[in-house]
């Protein structure tokens, strides 16, 4: 079943703003699910309910296309109907796309089975993590064990976009009593990770020929001054900021483009970054505002830009998350794990964002970050589990669902 889901081509296109091909891997998923007693329902991405989280919630990214590909989320459940606990499950059907298919030693699009490990495209990022609470419900079953309480499993697309689908699913409404969201964690249980902004930053200039440079305005070298300052204050988040699991804060320049040629002064130059920010010590407001200030500030310093401001969009954004290691979710779940596994379960944080801190901080569910693979082989050629990784998760969560919906 997991080979068969690998071989369903469900990429991101543009990071969602183009669509995305989820649907055949709904579909595919959607009769698995039904199989093994699942109700499954599908959940109709809205641009509008996206726009009402941005503005009551400040999650959301805006803009993504969903009806050319006919994308959706798949809601599924499953209940014996006893009294116990919910626990829900969270995981994304979509995947980054493959990139330049020569680099691939085996195709993407199939799962292939060598080595102990299977290769293909979300293998890791996430489709052993979306597909094993399934099969841990037929391990359950399976085993003529009874469920305790109830499962939800949230196939979400537009994850790679930056969690619309799981904002979709909540605005939507999802209860429960836990949630395990089941991203790459090396099988350790992750309860904090980084919040993230993304942003574009538009410079106006004045083009000429460059043999009278000094009657134009090059755009290149005034956006140099506002980067200049973007990193001055990196290093001031870096001096004031600390968390115990997490690294330092960071602004990535990622896409620097300007001019036409070297003959040319530069009429415009644009530039796209991405912040990363602490949780619980550092708030999404505070990083735009400092963002947004440190460019202002900047720009009123100089004649050509105090007149001509640069123009600031937020592409995507994300809030941290963090829940504390003492709750009596991660204490439980990490005693359950570590008698079932018979090992260490380790506490560990990423500075990668995923849907935990939407699943965490709007649905309010208490949340953890727990699944096969490792984060190293996220969006990376020739990605890979390791077969005994995706089986153990299949019994970690049978386990969990067993001892925690009681």
């Amino acid at each position: 079943d997991l080979k068969g889901l690998i071989g369903v081509k469900t990429e991101n296109i543009g990071h969602g703003v183009l669509g995305g091909y989820e649907k055949e891997g709904q579909v595919y998923l959607e009769k698995l699910a039904k199989e093994i007693g699942f109700e499954a329902n599908r959940q109709d991405m809205s641009e509008e309910t996206i726009f009402n989280s941005r503005e009551i919630n400040k999650e959301g990214n805006l803009g993504h296309n969903y009806k050319e590909h006919d994308r959706y989320n798949l809601i599924c459940e499953y209940s014996e109907k006893n009294p116990g606990k919910t626990i829900v499950f969270n995981g994304h059907m979509d995947t980054m796309p493959a990139g330049d298919l020569s680099k691939w030693t085996y195709d993407p699009y199939t799962g292939t089975e060598v080595d102990g490990k299977i290769y293909g495209l979300g293998s890791a990022d996430m489709k052993s993590g979306l597909i094993a609470p399934f099969m841990a419900v037929k391990l359950i079953k399976d085993s003529g064990l009874e469920l305790p309480g109830s499962v939800k499993v949230m196939s979400v697309c537009d994850e790679e976009g930056g969690g619309n689908g799981t904002v979709n699913a909540v605005m939507n409404g999802i209860d429960g009593d836990y949630c395990v969201v089941c991203e790459c964690s090396e099988k350790n249980m992750i309860v904090a990770h980084m919040g993230f902004v993304g942003f574009d930053v538009e410079v106006k200039g004045v083009a000429l020929h460059a043999g009278s440079k000094w009657k134009g305005v090059n755009a290149i070298e005034k956006a140099m001054l506002l980067i200049q300052d973007l990193k001055e204050l990196e290093h001031n988040w870096l001096m004031n900021y600390k968390h115990s699991m997490l690294p330092a804060p960071t602004i990535n320049l990622g896409v620097i483009q300007g001019g036409d040629a070297a003959s040319t002064v530069a009429g415009k130059c644009t530039f796209k970054a991405m912040a990363h920010f602490l949780p619980t010590v550092m708030s999404y407001d505070q990083v735009v505002d400092d963002i947004y200030n440190t460019i202002k500030t900047r720009a009123g310093g100089d004649s050509w830009l105090r007149e001509n401001m640069p123009e600031i969009t937020i592409s995507q954004s994300g809030f941290g998350f963090e829940i504390d290691s003492n709750s009596e979710f991660v204490t439980k779940t990490k005693a359950i794990l570590e008698d079932t596994l018979d090992r260490e379960v380790k506490i560990i944080s990423s500075t990668a964002g995923n849907d935990a801190r939407i699943m965490q901080n709007m649905a309010k569910i208490p949340t953890i970050i727990l699944g096969p693979a490792s984060i190293n082989q996220c969006h990376s050629v020739d990605e890979y589990v390791e077969i005994d990784s995706y089986l153990e998760s299949i019994l970690m969560y049978a386990s969990m669902i067993l001892n925690l919906s009681k």
